[in-house]
This record gives C-alpha cells, structure tokens and sequence, in this order.
C-alpha cells in the first residue's frame, strides 16, 4: 500500500513552478509520484513503498525543494489555514504602504507637472522628500516580489517577479542617484505605483487560492476522538479511537457520534446518516445493521462490533476522495498562467536589447540606455495582464452577491463557463430538505386526530414528528400532564396514556400494521394508533424548490444535459424525475457512486456542474469541474463547494451560470488589450520615446481600460424564475 504525504509549498504562481518541483521530485527513486496543486498551493509526494523513516523523508523532499528556490513545510490543516490568512494580511499590509506612499509622492509630483519655475534648491529638497517617501515603503511593499525573486535565482530559475523586482530595484537606485546629482528628473512615483497595482493583483490571487484549504479540516470534525469499549464483564472504558481494532465492541450513546465502522450486535436506534446518504430523515438501526463512522446516534444505546477503524471507514474514504478530486484541480491552468511561462524571460530580453542597443548605437550614455531600459522593464509588467482575471472576478464576485450568491473560488468562474453537464442532488438541492405533511387532505386525517398525534410528537427532536408539529401551526397544541406518561422507543415510536386510552404514534411494527395494509413506497410516515381506533397514516414529503421545473428546463433548452443523483429510495426518486422531466437519473446512490459517475462523464470530454448539499455530496463536489451548493448546505460541502447561493430558489444556479459566461468573455477581451497594449507601448519605450514615470502611467492606464471593461458586467442583465 503506497503513503501519500501532504506539503504546503509557498511561492507558487504559475505552471513553470509546476514543472520545476515534479521534475526535481521525479528524481528521486523513492518517490511513486508528486502533484502540485497551483490553486491551494499542496505538494501530494505518493511514495513507492511505506517507509519507515516518515520524518527523514519529509525532511528529504523539503531539502529538494528548497535547492531550487521553494519553501515547504508538512501540510496540517490548522497550520496550512493560518499561513494563508498570514500570507493574505502581509499582501493587504504591502499594498497600503504602496498605496499610501503613492499617494503622497504624487501630490509632490504636480509641482513638478505644472509646469512652474522652480530653483534647484528646491526641487533638490522635494526629491529627497520623495526618497524618503518611497525608498522605505518600497522595500517594505516589494518584499512579496523580492523574496519570490531571490528563491527562484537561487534555484536558477526565471519568474515574473524577477522582472518586476528588478524595474522597481533600478527605478530607485537611479532616481536615488539623479537625486545624488541634482537632476531634475526622478522615477520614484513610479517605482512605488508599479508596487501599488502589481500588489492588489497579487492579494486578489492569494483570496483565490484559500478557499479549499479548509474542507479537509472541517470534514476531519465528524471523526470521534474518543470512543467507549465495552468489556466482556460488561464494565466500559473510553480509550482513543486511534487505538480501536476489528472486532471489538463499543457502545454508543444517544447523541453521540459512531467512531469506527461497524455491525449493530444489541439496541435499536435512529440514525442521522446524512452523512452516507444526504437525507434528513434518521434511519432505523437494529441488530446487523452496518453503521459508519461519523454517523450520529439519536435516541438509543448501541453495542457496534467494529469492521474497520480509523484510516479504513467510509469516512476516511470520503476524505481520501476529496483530496483525490482536490489534487486533480491541478491541471486546470489559466491562459494568464501560461503566458507567464513564456513571459519572464521575454522581458529580460526586450530590456537587455533595448539598454545594449542605445548604449551602443546612440550617445545617451549609459544613464539614457538604463533609463530606457527600465522604461520598457515598467511598460511590459504584467500589470493589465495580471489584473485582466481577478478584476472580472471582483465584479463578477459582487455581482452574484448582490444576487444572493456567494463565489469562494473566483477560478470558479472560468470552469463554470466550460461545462456542459449540470447534476443535481435531490434531497437539499432541487428539494428544500424539510420534510411536510402531503396527505393532510385525507378522510382520516382529521383535526382531532392531527391534535392528537401532534401531543405525542411535541416531546420527540425527530424530523418526521417536528414535520407533524409544523402542520399544526396554527393550532394550540396542548401537552400531556406529564412526560412520564410518555415512552419513547428508539428506533420505533412513541407510546402514550391520553384519557385512559393506550396511543401509538411510529411506524408499522411499532403501531401494529399489517405491512400490506396501505402499502406506500413513495413517502415517508408515521402511524398513529389509538386503542379501540381505525389506525391513521400520515405521510411526508419533501417538497420540491417552487423554480426547480423552470431552471431544469432552462438548461435542457440550451442542449446542456440535466441528471439527477440521489441517495433517496427509488420510488421517491422516480417521481421527482418524473415531475421534472428528466430522463438520465440514478437513486440510491453512495458517495463513491457519484465520484464514479462524474468521472465518467469527465473521461468522455464533458465539463461538469454538481449542485449538492449533503455531507455525502462533499467529494462528488470536489471531483466535478466545478460545484455548487445552497446556504442550507452542511458545513463541509459549503466549503467544498465553489459557489454558495442563499435564496430558497434554484433560478441562482443559472444566474451565476450566466455571470461566468460573461466574465470569460470580458477575461478575453482583457487579454486582447493588454496584448495591443503591450505591442504599441513596448516599441514606443524600446525607441526612447517614453520616460519610466510616463511608463508607469501607460501601464497604470491599461490597468484602468481592464477594469472598466470589467465593469460592464454590472450592467447585463440576467435571468429570474418568474421572467420564464
């Protein structure tokens, strides 16, 4: 069996990074494989054998990587969050130091625009104002560039940082040494604006890659850290989990969480398997019913014999398929990305070129050749090509919140542009996850015997009975005189003495009814039986999102192709693809049967589109090309998820599918005028006819014309349910 060890690789910022860490790790004999995941930062090193000495090789392969110029410490998932938030706050920190000393060294600078006399003096003075202005902030705000720069020298290797550290570098040293001189020209407004925009790119992508850092922390919540053994004497004691083997035998609790897997040998219970299966109602667990670790025990004592433990439950399975799908993620590179692996060494060129053919072919001198040449090194930073993503992400970001959707990964956009596959999770998702009354229309479901059924239920947390309260709403239901007047059997009903008569609210076995007496397949019930009295069923559905047919239809108007995977029982997942129309579904689907499926699909060439909300939804969302889920969601599967809508209706999943399309088209058009940008401005500077300050403008402009581009986004409109 091969070990997979986590890192967490910091300097990580485009797929050339990529290639240099696998293919020095390829090197290594020891090591299976190595994956870098350029989103969340995350080295997985699969190694060919299960080593003994699991420190030494961790220290082997953060050895490695520090030889070429990346820093790499073992991934925890508490240590791995709190770096991010670090790196985010030291970005934010950077950029208003920038900004502020942008600001004021551009208030210095009109004086020098307006074109009034000014004595050397003074002008002198205002430039060593600028100096001691700029030259600390820049070495404080250009630390992110710096530190980048110097690991990948070290490694012999180029970046776009390296340009961009070296054009605010020699920007300084010059304008420090025309200050020295007395010149009248100075670069330092900018070398610290060049700082200033290059920084809200760089924040905006490090908020991008954080979001996914945090799902394999909060599913590690469901695992029980303790769990009580059951002696043969019949006497407990609670040990770690950590140290439980096959075939001994726990006791749970009610309330308390399933620690390993295993076979019930004694009790009877309700169980929350939401986990497993996505639905909200408990299911009955008796002897030899197979439970699973992170399930939650409701009501009743269990005694499990345990199958597997730790590191082989289902629920460690679902945490291996996470990362598998998380991993996976790594080879979705954007075209910002790939133009940067070409980019660096372009530069360098284009500046060296420029300051040997001025400095050999004119008579400008060395300082005419350098200042060009650090005008074509400010002209050609990636700044409009960096801002030509995250700009349409903000606004595209704020667009769907102000439409009730919430995007935690920006680079979601791009992948649900792509998709031509939309999975829906039924219980949660095209439904609202509450279990309702369906037949409260029937001749036998009175409001004498609703009242009375709704006493037994007042005092039980089960779904179905909280559904039978609800359906009284607007009734005073009284409660019976006293609560020990009332039994409760787990995984059965309720039994209660209402005016001398023996009343039974449950299911069949508990109430006494014959099991082909009104057969029902399609709902959930409970049964209510008064001694002397004709029994009463009350059957419960989950009603469906009151858009769910429009938004369904909507996508299958626009040739995209709908399926619906649900855990639910096959009657009850009939009927809802019935009523939508849907031909291609699947029931009682395991988490493991919705990774197959989308992988399925993904082999042939499709993009796809999971919309779920269930604990057990969590690795199907991470496997897909991209997910969403609603507010209602479990925690885990939120924080799998890329988008997180918080209306009751589903018309936001189309909403936010037609912001993405929007927004790879505007990404577009950013890259196409960064490019003519780029091919009028460079031969204007490489010519000499632009100054490093007016570079700094023509750069910041191009900033400007993306994100007014971006800002057309706000004006489209978009799709509502009750517009058809």
């Amino acid at each position: 069996m091969f070990r997979i060890e986590h890192f967490v690789v910091e300097g990580l910022h485009c797929p050339k990074c990529i290639r240099e860490i696998e293919g020095t790790l390829g090197e290594n004999d020891k090591i299976k494989n190595a994956r870098v995941n350029l989103s969340t930062q995350r080295l997985a090193v699969e190694w060919k054998e299960a080593v003994e000495d699991t420190l030494q090789n961790s220290e082997e392969v953060i050895s490695a990587l520090e030889k070429i110029g990346f820093k790499a410490f073992p991934f925890k998932t508490t240590n791995a969050q709190l770096e991010g938030d670090k790196v985010g706050k030291s970005l934010l920190k950077a950029m208003a130091v920038a900004g502020f000393a942008a600001a004021n060294v551009m208030l210095l600078s009109v004086a020098f625009w307006d074109g009034g006399e000014m004595n050397e003096s003074t002008r002198s003075l205002m430039h060593w104002v600028s100096a001691l202005i700029v030259l600390p902030a820049a070495t404080y705000a250009g630390m992110p560039f710096y530190k980048s720069a110097w690991n990948a020298l070290k490694g012999r290797r180029l970046n776009m940082d390296v340009p961009i550290s070296l054009a605010v570098i020699l920007t300084c040293g010059m304008s420090l040494f025309q200050t020295y001189l007395k010149a009248t020209e100075t670069y330092y407004d900018a070398a610290v604006m060049l700082l200033f925009f290059l920084l809200i790119g760089r924040f905006l992508d490090q908020k991008m890659r954080n979001h996914a850092r945090s799902v394999a922390h909060n599913l590690m919540s469901y695992k029980e850290s303790k769990a009580t053994l059951l002696h043969e004497d019949g006497h407990t004691e609670e040990i770690a989990t950590e140290m439980l083997v096959p075939n001994q035998i726990i006791q749970v609790i009610p309330g308390g969480k399933i620690p390993a897997d295993g076979t019930v040998i004694s009790g009877m219970s309700d169980i929350d398997t939401s986990l497993v299966t996505g639905e909200t109602v408990p299911q009955k667990a008796e002897k030899d019913t197979e439970v699973f670790a992170g399930t939650i025990n409701v009501n009743g004592t269990l005694n499990i014999k345990i199958t597997s433990t730790t590191g082989n439950t289902l629920l460690d399975e679902i945490i291996e398929l996470m990362e598998t799908a998380e991993q996976g993620r790594a080879k979705y590179v954007r075209l910002a990305d790939r133009a940067a692996s070409i980019y660096a060494p372009l530069v360098h060129f284009l500046a060296a070129a420029t300051f040997l053919g001025w400095l050999l072919f004119s008579n400008v001198g060395w300082q005419g050749s350098l200042i060009n040449a650090i005008a074509v090194l400010i002209i050609t930073c990636p700044c409009a090509l960096g801002l030509a993503v995250p700009v349409v992400q903000v606004v595209a970001s704020s667009r769907l919140f102000k439409s009730g959707i919430l995007v935690k990964a920006a680079d979601g956009l791009e992948r649900l542009a792509e998709v031509d596959t939309v999975i829906f999770d039924k219980t949660g998702t095209l439904t609202l996850g509450q279990p309702e009354l369906a037949n409260a229309d029937d001749e036998n479901v009175t409001p004498f015997n609703l009242e009375l059924a709704a006493k037994l239920a007042k005092t039980s947390s089960h779904p179905l009975c909280r559904a039978l309260i609800v359906a009284c709403h607007d009734r005073d239901i009284p409660t019976i005189a006293t609560e020990s007047e009332i039994h409760e059997e787990p995984g059965m009903g309720l039994k209660a003495t209402v005016n001398n008569i023996t009343v039974k609210l449950g299911n069949r076995e508990w109430c006494g009814i014959n099991q082909n007496y009104l057969p029902n397949n399609r709902y959930s019930e409970l049964w209510l039986k008064a001694e002397g009295a004709k029994p009463v069923l009350f059957c419960f559905k989950d009603r469906m999102r009151e858009d769910a047919l429009d938004v369904v239809h909507w996508f299958l108007r626009r040739q995209l192709k709908v399926i619906l995977l649900s855990g639910d029982r096959k009657d009850v997942v009939d009927e809802a693809a019935e009523e939508l129309g849907l031909s291609r579904y699947k029931y009682e689907c395991k988490p493991q049967e919705k990774i197959e499926i989308i992988e399925r699909i993904k082999a042939s060439g499709d993009k796809v589109l999971m919309i779920g909300d269930g604990i057990n939804d969590a690795p199907a969302l991470s496997a897909a090309n991209v997910s969403i889920s609603p507010s209602t969601a479990a925690e885990v599967s939120q924080n799998a998820a890329d988008f997180i809508f918080q209306s009751q209706k589903l018309d936001s999943v189309v909403r936010a599918y037609q912001v993405s399309l929007n927004s790879r088209k505007l990404v577009f058009i950013n890259f196409a005028l960064a490019a003519i940008y780029n091919m009028i401005a460079v031969p204007f500077a490489a010519a000499g006819l632009l100054t490093p300050l007016i570079a700094a403008i023509a750069m910041s402009l191009s900033s400007i014309v993306v994100t007014a581009n971006a800002l057309r986004l706000n004006f489209q409109k978009l799709y509502r349910s009750h517009e058809g």
